[in-house]
């Protein structure tokens, strides 16, 4: 990575001239000792962007990006498909067609998702090119500047307009995959919006405050407001075939830019049917 120096820094040691940029302390170390970094003429010239090796087979899938720079990448993720390899030698997963990816675009890159998705819910996911970016992502999501806005088709009628739901989270004793509410679980917050009501459910918009696993999954079943298909936490499969739940919006800021970025995901085809059933439904009363 080149970057041209303003005149102002020109001429000025290099170690000066690194505490102008946003690269952390222990990063900056790892390039100074690689010789990664260094000052030619009027330009910065920096190693953000070495060749690595591969982390995931490739498995070649169609994939809807959403955006993408020299730093980061975000993949709409379709239902149906993991986020990685839960058990070892699974193919067929986003990790292996995101490698597919950067194979055939010929970036030698690593997979660095930085949040995750349950298998059935849809949305953007975010991913990290580079040490760097990572870095940056990382200390985001745990500072909670990382803006995961997602919707949500629940069973019922839900009475309140907005809500926060502030529940722990554990593991459920009683079953391998499932959560629950639990005291001794870890924080769990979650936000939500009424967006449209039915007879007998509510499309409700949800900030999340914490990255639980299952975290809208059971919050929603919690209070008594499935979501719609999701038979793990109560919800029934007769309007949808799996969660209605679908990521809407993801917004960040660029790690090196601190630029504000966003991007939304369209609405997969069998939730956009739900709601058009649901509204028919309403319409012919």
């Amino acid at each position: 990575m080149e970057i041209r120096l303003p005149d102002s820094l020109v001429g000025v040691p290099l170690h000066a001239v690194l505490k102008r940029t946003p690269l952390p302390a222990k990063l900056l170390d790892k390039l100074l000792e690689s010789r990664g970094v260094h000052i030619q003429g009027p330009f910065l010239r920096l190693r953000l962007f070495p060749r690595e090796r591969r982390d995931f087979p490739s498995d070649w899938m169609e994939l809807n990006i959403l955006y993408e720079d020299d730093f980061t990448l975000v993949v709409n993720k379709p239902a149906g498909i993991e986020m990685h390899p839960s058990v070892k030698g699974q193919r067929r997963t986003l990790a292996n067609a995101v490698a597919a990816y950067y194979e055939m675009t010929g970036q030698d890159l690593r997979v660095r998702h930085i949040h995750r998705m349950d298998k059935e819910t849809t949305g953007p996911i975010l991913y990290a090119k580079n040490e760097f970016a990572h870095q940056h992502y990382d200390r985001m999501m745990r500072e909670k500047k990382i803006g995961r806005i997602y919707l949500a088709l629940a069973e019922g009628v839900i009475p309140r307009d907005r809500g926060k739901i502030d529940l722990p989270i554990g593991q459920d004793r009683h079953h391998p995959t499932r959560r629950r509410v639990s005291e001794t679980g870890d924080p769990a917050v979650t936000r939500f919006f009424v967006v449209e009501r039915f007879d007998t459910h509510t499309l409700v918009r949800l900030e999340l405050e914490t990255g639980r696993t299952h975290q809208i999954r059971v919050h929603l079943s919690h209070i008594g407001h499935p979501l719609a298909g999701d038979g793990m936490y109560g919800g029934h499969r007769d309007l949808i075939a799996r969660q209605a739940l679908h990521g809407e919006k993801l917004v960040w800021n660029h790690p090196w830019t601190r630029e504000k970025l966003e991007v939304e995901a369209p609405l997969p085809d069998d939730f956009a049917e739900a709601l058009r059933i649901l509204r028919r439904r309403r319409k012919n009363g």
